[in-house]
């Protein structure tokens, strides 16, 4: 049995991994019939509990393994009294293998689509492509899901949404806008990504009989970010713990009419469990400073050597700069001189515009320090330092390439955020509201992030663990939030939560 902390129950698998681990388990004695009648029966039950009162029920197969899990829960249905409707693309008499074995056992009536008999149904069943289509769909396809889409009537898709690919989220010119999508063993990105995101309604995972050893089989990379992916670095607190080895925090400040920016980001590193924090800046903006907060230090520093002088510190473990640092010719060298001091760091905003004519000098200093910097652009920065993204690429694809040409942990923020190491992990942010879309969100997040580290975990777990965490107090915040609210959400998600990721399977 899997340890309830294993990175792997976050596992995301692409099609071709998800084929694998099917074919895998065949081999291993499980005929794929079965497999399929599964998940047939999965769905079936899925629809028992969230549609009780659908009574005309129309099913939609597609020509292979996704429309033969369509005809098994149709039989099911079938059985259990309701009206069910099934429509195939294409002759059933082409279908082959276990798709073939499931019609054989289906016992209605097989009927020509004619849109409006989907008018009349309580609940159609998209059991069309599934992963099955990385193309777009065309013809009789692309019709039979225009079909679906105007019918008015709620839509549960089997795998993925047809028209969605699995792999990247993109979606085709005409896929299905569920309202629901039942898949099995594990998700898959495009579940995740968007714009396929939006089309998968509310998801729920089957467990169909795939074993934890062929998980572990298949070189998974690719994660749904949540706590069991980093909470086995989770610091935690102890009986002999005190503020210094708590780690201390260090955010560079911009200008005086700049400051706010850094403050939200020492705020809620301080907050995040870092046992000190220390802004750092000019004497006017510290002054600034000084009139909003208390708990967080203030440190002078007018020069670039003074700042080198602070982050030589042995005691100061990580380090934050770019929130509303400015995009002069001295700010340029107050990063190069945080670059080459030893703390963790957390490169954000300015940082992004100060490099963007010389990109790869950035990403020479990143693979020459000795702990790896958390790199947190929104897609236009991101651009400014790795090109736009690609319109047939994606962005799982191009936030991997990032990290491995810059060296660093690349956060690439958005309503799905990505987390990406040069090793090749990543991982999707699934739990961000749309009302963090707001002015000082993402200093929040250098905050958080930069508080994690200061307390000795690593980039790439404090970067996943710093996105969710920044998701989950928006979503205690609600909507209209603003970015100074995020603090107290996030005392609430570390008072209730936190306990749990320090836990041990023996507790």
């Amino acid at each position: 049995m899997m340890n309830r902390h294993s990175p792997l129950l976050n596992a995301l698998l692409s099609p071709a991994q998800m084929g694998h681990a099917d074919q895998m388990t065949i081999e291993a004695g499980t005929p794929g019939i079965e497999l399929m009648e599964r998940a047939g029966r999965a769905i079936f039950d899925r629809v028992l509990t969230a549609y009780p009162d659908a009574e005309t029920i129309h099913v939609l197969c597609g020509p292979g393994n996704n429309g033969g899990d369509g005809f098994v829960v149709a039989e099911l249905l079938r059985q259990a009294g309701r009206t069910v409707r099934l429509s195939t693309l294409g002759s059933p008499d082409d279908l082959k293998g276990d798709a073939a074995l499931a019609f054989r056992q289906w016992r209605g009536e097989t009927i020509a689509l004619h849109p409006a008999d989907l008018k009349e149904a309580d609940l159609l069943i998209d059991s069309v492509f599934g992963a099955g289509l990385d193309r777009p769909a065309e013809g009789t396809a692309a019709a039979y899901i225009i079909a679906m889409n105007h019918s008015g009537a709620p839509i549960l898709s089997v795998d993925l949404p047809s028209g969605v690919c699995g792999a990247t989220g993109r979606v085709g010119r005409d896929s299905v806008h569920a309202d629901e999508t039942v898949t099995f063993f594990r998700k898959k990105p495009g579940h995740l990504l968007n714009p396929g995101k939006a089309h998968c309604g509310s998801i729920t995972v089957a467990d169909i009989g795939i074993s934890d050893e062929t998980l572990e089989k298949l070189g998974v990379t690719s994660y749904e970010n949540a706590p069991g992916l980093w909470q086995a670095h989770w610091p935690g607190y102890c009986e002999n713990v005190n503020k210094y080895t708590r780690g201390h925090a260090m955010v560079v400040s911009g200008g005086a009419l700049s400051t706010g920016a850094s403050r939200l980001s020492a705020v809620n590193a301080l907050r995040t469990g870092a046992g000190l924090v220390s802004l750092v800046g000019s004497p006017d903006a510290l002054m600034v400073h000084a009139a909003h907060v208390t708990s967080v230090m203030l440190k002078p520093a007018s020069t670039p050597q003074e700042l080198k002088e602070l982050l030589s510190d042995v005691r100061v473990s990580a380090a934050a700069i770019g929130p509303a640092l400015g995009t002069d010719a001295e700010a340029r060298k107050l990063v190069d001189i945080a670059l080459s001091c030893p703390p963790a760091l957390t490169l954000d905003a300015d940082v992004f515009t100060l490099f963007s004519d010389d990109p790869p000098a950035l990403f020479d200093w990143l693979k020459h320090r000795d702990r790896t910097c958390v790199l947190t652009p929104h897609v236009g920065e991101f651009k400014r330092l790795f090109g736009a993204i690609p319109q047939d690429s994606n962005r799982l694809d191009a936030a991997r390439e990032a990290a491995a040409l810059s060296g660093g942990v690349v956060v690439l923020k958005g309503s799905d955020t990505i987390i990406a190491e040069p090793g090749g992990r990543a991982a999707i942010n699934s739990n961000a509201p749309p009302w963090l879309a707001t002015a000082g969100s993402g200093d929040v997040l250098t905050g958080i992030i930069t508080g994690l580290m200061a307390q000795g975990m690593p980039a790439f777990e404090a970067a996943c663990a710093g996105v969710w965490l920044h998701g989950e107090a928006g979503n205690r915040c609600g909507p209209y939030l603003i970015a100074d609210d995020l603090e107290s959400g996030l005392a609430e998600v570390l008072e209730e939560d936190s306990h749990d990721w320090s836990m041990s399977d023996d507790e």
